[in-house]
């Protein structure tokens, strides 16, 4: 089917549709130019309707939405935050599934922060696979700053408030260490219609909550880069399993938590969502990038420093939700949950994106049920 002929009514056929709560066996969705407008079963298509038939085995399920992707495509976001950067980084986690994303900046200048908001502020509305910005810091503690230079950590200004709070069209997520802000910061954030996360923080168990209760709804990168587990302070990770309005990101690749971790935290109350923290070699054919000056590699299937720490990641959203599967023993209905309903809740972009309903922006992922990879991608009724 061509890019233009998929404007026109069509429809996709699979042996499953899954819908981001029900799985329709052996049906199809209609598309009406950028919309979905229905799920039927297969026997109820119209014989005038174009039909793409997906391969035998084949699961049509709602297009992967990533919070955290620093690079792809061989380039980092930081390096260059231009719009032709966003694309190429678009461009390369498209082929895994990812149909949209928030590219991410890391801990930088006042003068990198401005310039990658109005390179995202240029593609949003414009481009349907950018959402908006996700900025990871610099707001964030010293003593978690894992790979983020400690140069460029600091604490907030009343310019920093106006750039983040400024009205945009599209996402603006914070990820911020509560103890590392004004008392009423995050409050002012989340009324400005900002979504905040913690991360790379040492808050208390209180101080989460606290932040909880002025607005603070996301977890970047559960268990890492915080305070840890303990028996008399719990810390963040527990009030994120503790709480029941809270979503919180999970790195699932095997590397960056343990297993046995990551099934914990899908026994908490909160809502599980896959991010990648994705860096420049996903979807790119280089195997090292820099960093804050340092040379990353990739060794084993991980970004390390050349001390070792960890540099963000190499993986993909098709493989975190096979991880899922495979690693942690979920059932693949709620690895794509995960991976495209729950992340739209999160931003708030639900009324528009991350489920397969009547309504709805036709953002597609077609995978292989059993191996868990992407046969295509579909964004606002287009495949590519």
């Amino acid at each position: 089917m061509s890019a233009k002929a998929s404007r026109r009514p069509h429809a996709i056929a699979a042996s499953c549709v899954f819908d981001g709560a029900v799985a329709h066996r052996n049906a199809a969705v209609i598309i009406i130019d950028d919309r979905i407008e229905s799920v039927v079963q297969h026997a109820e298509l119209s014989g005038n309707l174009p039909v793409y038939e997906l391969p035998p085995g084949a699961w049509l399920a709602p297009g992967f939405i990533d919070l955290q992707v620093n690079g792809g495509g061989d380039v980092l976001f930081n390096d260059a935050p231009t719009p032709e950067t966003i694309r190429q980084i678009v461009a390369a986690h498209r082929r895994f599934g990812t149909t949209a994303l928030l590219p991410t900046l890391i801990s930088d200048s006042p003068a990198k922060m401005n310039a990658a908001v109005a390179a995202v502020d240029e593609l949003s509305g414009a481009h349907p696979s950018v959402l908006g910005i996700h900025l990871e810091g610099p707001f964030l503690s010293p003593e978690k700053a894992g790979v983020h230079a400690p140069r460029h950590i600091r604490h907030p200004t009343a310019n920093d408030l106006d750039l983040i709070t400024a009205r945009r069209r599209g996402v603006t997520l914070v990820t911020l260490a509560p103890e590392q802000v004004p008392p009423d910061f995050v409050g002012k954030l989340t009324r400005a219609g900002v979504r905040v996360a913690l991360g790379h923080s040492m808050a208390t168990y209180e101080q989460t909550r606290e932040a909880i209760a002025a607005g603070l709804a996301g977890f970047t990168h559960l268990f890492n880069a915080m305070r840890g587990l303990d028996s008399r302070e719990p810390g963040p990770i527990a009030a994120a399993l503790d709480c029941t309005d809270v979503w919180y990101g999970l790195i699932v690749d095997g590397v960056h938590v343990a297993p046995a971790m990551l099934r914990l935290a899908l026994r908490g109350r909160g809502r599980p969502i896959l991010v990648t923290d994705a860096m420049p070699p996903v979807g790119g054919t280089r195997a090292t990038f820099a960093l804050n000056g340092d040379k990353i590699s990739v060794r084993d299937g991980r970004c390390m420093r050349q001390d070792g720490r960890l540099a963000g990641s190499c993986l993909d959203m098709a493989s975190a939700v096979r991880n899922c599967v495979r690693l942690l023993g979920v059932p693949l209905t709620d690895a794509l949950r995960f991976a495209s309903t729950q992340p739209a809740e999160f931003v708030g972009l639900d009324a528009k994106l991350g489920r397969i309903a009547p309504g709805l922006r036709a953002d597609l992922v077609a995978i292989d049920c059993e191996t868990i990879e992407v046969h295509h991608t579909w964004v606002a009724g287009e495949r590519e």
